[in-house]
């Protein structure tokens, strides 16, 4: 099998193409490689949003601010066919929070501590701490009864010292775990340093979870840990937090395909955020990306073969609330048969290749990269074919439909610790490797909404079964409700 490739011999660039890759996607992918990097917007476009709207919490007067930049946003760079999706969930916003413990029940100590989304409305504990280590199953079944009635303690990744090969888990999966195995609440401890707190989902389907969820520093909850070992700790956890319907939207911006009209590629990223920052890097560089391709699109009136939709999606951060109300109503209007492919950007920066869940893409990405390499000789045209969970992708991907991304890139300025929490600002961001990711996105768009033949294809029921289990996703789902098999 033969993929584009490049030769470099006294100056001059040498072609050979592939049957997946049409000669004339050279010029039009130099066309993108210089529209993006003489006038992308990306940068200046997630900065002013930081600055005027804020944090995007879906259901919050600054998720509707969100919503409606992105509207005007897209309508500036000349789309005719801009639509909001709107949709109705349980949202949840948080409240009031006192952490307290301590080895004496009537003179517990103040912690520094944040409430997870989709604690109770009310809560007031007082209970004594068990340490469940890491939070997996088998951290309670070789206890037996160890947490039933008590605050679980946790560690969010995998603690230094556990054996080898243990998998971990999401933090809503290991607050599902705590309930299943009878604890009465859960504090997590974050995994980054400088008592940086993390904020996110404890729920694993969107909805309220019965018990108190919070997470601790680092130091604070390993310091606890120590102190667990050597006398019988408490915790009271006082929370109030609000939740009820409301009404979100989807931004959705189409470019009607040439020949292929009916058949439909989907890039997509989630614009909300969650409320403790600006969501700068979780997820405006992915969902500002996107936007800018939009812009590059039309800037260059690009219309490939087969039709493009541009989406902002709203609740990713809340269960993946958007791009479930999407997925729901292409498969009650029968749309869902019409998508070939659903590209998701969330957190990706400078991509130095593609992922795809369907290998089948191989050649056609490495085709396309192979191009993207002939721009600038850092980008190494990587290929990852798997699949995981736990963000816009996956409502799609359990439908069968091939999804995929950029890959290999590596977040901005140290801003791994800063997720999910009160430093994810704009100050993180790099505006060479927004550019990057607007660039490679768009050659990747366009050469899968344009290539003669995509051998991608939607799998059967029992393929997304059987692709599941090969990705050791089976236990995640089965945990969340969503295992739909045997």
């Amino acid at each position: 099998m033969k993929f584009f490739s490049s030769f470099l011999f006294a100056g001059l660039i040498t072609t050979v193409v592939s049957a997946q890759v049409k000669p004339e996607w050279t010029t039009i992918f130099t066309k993108i490689n210089t529209e993006v990097n003489q006038h992308s917007k990306a940068y200046s476009s997630l900065k002013t949003a930081t600055e005027t709207i804020g944090h995007r919490l879906t259901g919050s007067a600054n998720g509707k601010k969100a919503e409606e930049f992105a509207y005007n946003l897209l309508k500036s760079y000349g789309f005719k066919d801009v639509k909001y999706q709107p949709f109705e969930v349980e949202s949840w916003s948080r409240g009031s929070l006192t952490v307290k413990i301590g080895s004496d029940r009537n003179n517990l100590q103040t912690v520094k501590a944040v409430s997870l989304a989709h604690a109770p409305v009310k809560a007031n504990v007082n209970m004594e701490l068990v340490d469940m280590g890491n939070g997996l199953e088998e951290d309670y079944t070789s206890n037996p009864g160890k947490a039933n009635g008590k605050i679980a303690v946790v560690y969010l990744g995998i603690l230094p010292g556990s054996k080898p090969g243990l998998k971990n888990l999401h933090r809503s999966e290991k607050t599902a775990l705590s309930t299943k195995y009878g604890a009465k609440g859960i504090i997590i401890i974050n995994t980054a340093t400088g008592g940086i707190l993390l904020t996110g989902t404890a729920s694993v389907t969107g909805k309220l979870i019965p018990d108190p969820a919070v997470c601790i520093g680092k130091e604070d909850g390993m310091k606890l840990k120590e102190e667990m070992t050597k006398a019988t700790h408490y915790a009271s956890i006082d929370m109030t937090n609000q939740s009820g319907f409301i009404k979100a939207r989807n931004v959705i911006a189409t470019i009607k395909g040439k020949s292929q009209p009916k058949e439909k590629v989907i890039i997509g990223g989630h614009l909300d955020s969650w409320d403790l920052a600006t969501g700068a890097i979780d997820n405006g560089i992915g969902s500002f990306a996107v936007l800018d391709m939009a812009r590059t699109f039309q800037a260059l009136q690009l219309q490939p073969e087969r039709t493009v939709e541009f989406v902002m999606f709203m609740g990713e951060e809340e269960g993946l609330l958007g791009s479930r109300a999407y997925v729901d109503q292409a498969m009650k209007n029968k749309s869902i048969n019409q998508i070939r492919y659903m590209l998701n950007y969330d957190m990706t920066n400078d991509p130095k290749g593609f992922s795809t869940t369907i290998i089948e893409s191989k050649e056609l990405f490495e085709g396309i990269g192979s191009i993207a390499q002939t721009f600038d000789t850092s980008y190494k045209n990587l290929f990852n074919h798997g699949a995981g969970l736990h963000s816009d992708h996956q409502p799609f991907m359990l439908q069968g439909i091939p999804t995929g991304g950029g890959a290999g890139g590596r977040l901005p300025n140290n801003a791994g610790p800063c997720y999910h929490a009160d430093c994810d600002d704009f100050k993180l961001v790099d505006e060479k490797g927004l550019k990057n990711t607007v660039r490679y996105g768009a050659m990747l768009l366009y050469g899968v909404a344009d290539s003669k033949e995509l051998k991608a294809r939607r799998f059967t029921n029992l393929e997304v079964r059987d692709f599941m289990i090969k990705n050791n996703l089976k236990e995640a789902l089965q945990i969340a409700g969503e295992w739909r098999w045997d």
